[in-house]
């Protein structure tokens, strides 16, 4: 494998890592600070549905992100 590949698959796992730790973060601090009742909310009360919903655009933001820094091309310029 190219380094380039190695760089763009570790890209993707970061973002995949990152996303989870960000919804988790997103829904079990976030939620109950913008609405105090919503307090002691997790992510299987939350909901498969809604996780895959806020999971994969904030997975698209991370990789877009790192792609600008880590120079992968995955995105075209």
């Amino acid at each position: 494998m190219s380094s380039l590949t190695v760089r763009r698959l570790i890209v993707w796992l970061v973002s995949l890592v990152l996303g989870f730790i960000l919804v988790d973060i997103i829904v079990t601090v976030g939620f109950p600070i913008v609405k105090p009742e919503a307090a002691g909310i997790t992510l299987a009360k939350f909901g498969s549905g809604y996780f895959i919903v806020t999971y994969i655009p904030i997975v698209l933001i991370c990789v877009t992100w790192l792609d600008a820094f880590m120079g992968t091309k995955i995105l075209p310029d």
